[in-house]
């Protein structure tokens, strides 16, 4: 029987990313965003030329409405679910000084970064659970694509970098508490990746690029990380829960 996954904010981008790397791993798979369908088709049409049967969940994960309404949707269409790669998220509408950033801003931002996959995970995990209660072997996981910004300050976008620090406790969070029951938790964390989320500050990171920024030189790319979460969906980090992959070309090395 294949195995499902489901790829929040997987229109383009690096969610796009991650659903093509577990599509040609032999993964179903659900694709989520809040646009029509219509205009990814092609993209569809790429999984499904991998061999994956593709449902798409046109759902804002930040509504709870639509968070149950996506996963009745997948367990209606595939019977079950192995794996959610929480991966939607959101930058700031305007990326403003923290002495003048919104409280507007920071609703949004957290609501979709942070609140969303934290409930989907846990009504993911539910079904999980009670699935291992009835006797299931199935392989199970749940990977959060967080972000560098984790770790490291922006001034110009406190809400984002306090809702993927949120991320990675979320993490531990459910990695602890899932653990005895063979479901591991994951999050990857992503430098610098050309996609539309980046596109307005590419000179700036070009430069910086250019100027050693990155020990890899290069920008990442979507299938960098998607490369990193087909790694874990495939188990082979199977002694390890909690674990954070970095995907940032070497950016968070220490040196000097």
């Amino acid at each position: 029987m294949r195995q499902v996954a489901l790829v929040t904010g997987s229109r383009r981008g690096i969610g796009f990313g991650v659903a093509r790397s577990l599509a040609a791993e032999g993964y179903d798979v659900v694709v989520n965003g809040t646009g029509g369908k219509e205009e990814i088709r092609e993209r569809l049409g790429e999984l499904d030329s991998l061999g994956a049967a593709v449902l798409y969940c046109r759902a804002d994960v930040a509504s709870a409405a639509d968070r149950a309404r996506m996963l009745e949707e997948t367990y209606t269409r595939f019977g079950g679910l192995n794996l959610l790669v929480n991966n939607a998220g959101v930058a700031p509408s305007v990326r403003a000084d923290i002495l003048d950033a919104t409280e507007e801003s920071y609703d949004r931002v957290m609501g979709i970064n942070l609140k969303g996959p934290y409930f989907l995970t846990q009504a993911v995990a539910r079904r999980m659970v009670e699935e291992r209660a009835r006797g299931s072997t199935e392989r199970f996981a749940i990977v959060n694509v967080s972000s560098i910004s984790s770790r490291v300050a922006s001034v110009n976008r406190g809400e984002y970098c306090l809702s993927k620090a949120g991320v990675s406790m979320a993490t531990k969070l459910w990695a602890t508490r899932l653990a005895a029951l063979g479901i591991p938790v994951y999050e990857v964390q992503p430098g610098i990746i050309k996609t539309d989320m980046t596109a307005g500050v590419t000179a700036k990171y070009d430069a910086l690029i250019a100027g050693g920024l990155i020990p890899q030189n290069r920008w990442g790319l979507p299938e960098d990380v998607g490369k990193a979460v087909a790694m874990l969906a495939r188990g082979d980090l199977g002694y390890s829960t909690g674990q954070v992959i970095l995907v940032d070309g070497g950016q968070l090395l220490e040196r000097l």
